[in-house]
C-alpha cells in the first residue's frame, strides 16, 4: 500500500490591528505559515465513479449517496452494485447558473428513505435580481421535485451565493450564505447573507436563536461553504477570504466573525479571528467533515485536501493529485471527496470530475 507523504502547514495567530484595515491599509503578516515534514498515514484513494457533471455537494444513506450537480442534477451512486445514475429535478423556479450559482447544498432529511425527501439549496433569478433558496424535495421514482420553500431571497449574485445545507446534531438546519459581492450585508444582521442560518426542518426559527425572531445563528461571513460538528457538537465553518485568507472558524451562536472589518490575524472588539488561516496563500476551501480530532477539507484554488488537527493546532496535506476539490464526506474511516475541475476555473482531465474513496485507518 502506498502511504502519502505531505508537508505540515503550522498557521501562526499573531498579528494586526483593525487599525490598519480603519486606514484603508491592507497590512502584512508579520509571520507566514511554515512549512515541516509530517507523514499523513493515509491510503492512496480509489477512484469511486468519473465523469461527474460539476458536482457540489455530497450526502449518503447506508451504501447510497447522492452527490448534487450545479447544473441542476443529483447523481445516485450504489456503493456495493457500483452502479450510478443521474436524477432529474423539478423546481418551482428556473435554476440560475451563472458564475458559482445553481443547484448546491442537498441533504437527506434524516428519516430518509422511509420518508424520501431532502433540503436543498439553489440559484434564480427574478427580474433583475440574483437570488438563493432553501427547499424541500420529494424523491418521486427517478425525479426530486420540489415541494415547498422553506426561506426565499436570500442575497445571491453571480459569486459568494454561499449554499452548504447541514443536518446538526440538534436535528437543526444549517445554512451558509455569502455576502453576494456586498460585503457590508454581513455585518448587517437583518440581511441574509454573509451568515450562517439555524432553521428547523420545517423552516421555522428556533426559539433558541442567538437573536430574537432571526435565522442568523452567526455573521460576519464573507463566502462560508463548509460545516461540521466534532463529538461533543462544537461546530466548525471553512471560508472564503480576499485576496487569500481563507479560513477554518470555530461557530459560536450569536458571534461576529468580522467581514469586511477583520481578516487573518487582525483584531477588534467584539469580532472572533479564526482558528486557522491561509495568510498571503490561497485554499479555498469548501465542503468539511470531522473525524477523529481533524477537520478534514475540500480546497479549490489549493487543489487538495487538507486535515486540520485541532488539538496540535496544525495542517497537513492528505491529497494533492485531482485538480480543484469541492467536498469532502466521513463514513465508517473512510474519507470521501470529489473535484471540481469542470467548474469553469479548473483544467479537466480525461473523466472528470471524480468520486474519490479513500481509507484513513493507519
Amino acid at each position: 500500500m502506498k502511504r502519502l507523504y505531505a508537508g505540515l502547514l503550522v498557521i501562526v495567530l499573531a498579528g494586526c490591528s483593525l487599525s490598519n484595515r480603519e486606514q484603508g491599509v491592507s497590512p502584512p503578516h508579520e509571520q507566514e505559515p511554515t512549512q515541516e515534514t509530517f507523514p499523513v498515514m493515509a491510503i492512496e484513494p480509489q477512484i469511486w465513479i468519473e465523469n461527474l457533471d460539476i458536482p457540489w455537494s455530497m450526502t449518503k444513506k447506508g451504501n447510497i449517496m447522492y452527490i448534487s450537480e450545479r447544473k441542476g442534477a443529483v447523481v445516485k451512486f450504489n456503493e456495493t452494485k457500483q452502479t450510478m445514475e443521474r436524477q432529474n429535478l423539478s423546481l418551482a423556479k428556473k435554476l440560475h447558473l451563472e458564475g458559482e450559482g445553481g443547484f448546491l447544498g442537498f441533504v437527506l432529511s434524516p428519516d430518509f428513505p422511509e420518508k424520501p425527501y431532502a433540503y436543498a439549496y439553489y440559484t434564480f433569478k427574478e427580474k433583475e435580481t440574483i437570488y438563493n433558496r432553501v427547499i424541500l424535495m420529494e424523491q418521486t421514482g427517478n425525479r426530486w421535485i420540489e415541494k415547498s420553500v422553506l426561506l426565499d431571497r436570500i442575497p445571491g449574485a453571480k459569486f459568494h451565493n454561499g449554499g452548504r445545507l447541514k443536518i446538526g446534531p440538534d436535528g437543526m438546519i444549517y445554512v451558509t450564505t455569502g455576502d453576494a459581492l456586498s460585503p457590508e450585508i454581513a455585518q448587517n444582521r437583518k440581511s441574509l447573507g454573509g451568515k450562517i442560518l439555524r432553521m428547523t426542518q420545517d423552516g421555522l426559527i428556533p426559539k433558541d436563536n442567538p437573536f430574537p425572531n432571526s435565522y442568523v445563528y452567526s455573521y460576519g461571513h464573507r463566502n462560508p461553504q463548509g460545516l461540521a460538528w466534532n463529538e461533543k457538537g462544537t461546530l466548525y465553518s471553512s471560508e472564503h477570504g480576499q485576496s487569500a485568507h481563507d479560513e477554518i472558524n470555530r461557530i459560536q451562536p450569536g458571534q461576529n466573525y468580522g467581514w469586511p472589518f477583520i481578516q487573518g490575524d487582525e483584531q477588534a472588539k467584539g469580532m472572533v479571528t479564526p482558528l486557522f488561516h491561509s495568510g498571503t496563500n490561497t485554499w479555498a476551501p469548501s465542503g468539511i467533515s470531522y473525524h477523529q480530532g481533524k477537520l478534514y477539507a475540500a480546497t479549490l484554488a489549493g487543489s487538495r485536501i487538507l486535515a486540520f488537527d485541532l488539538e496540535k493546532m496544525k495542517a497537513a496535506t492528505v491529497f494533492d493529485n485531482g485538480g480543484r476539490m469541492r467536498d469532502t464526506l466521513v463514513e465508517s474511516d473512510h474519507l470521501y471527496f470529489i473535484s471540481n475541475n469542470r467548474d469553469g476555473r479548473g483544467v479537466p482531465a480525461e473523466n472528470d470530475d471524480r468520486l474519490y474513496r479513500l481509507s484513513l485507518k493507519e
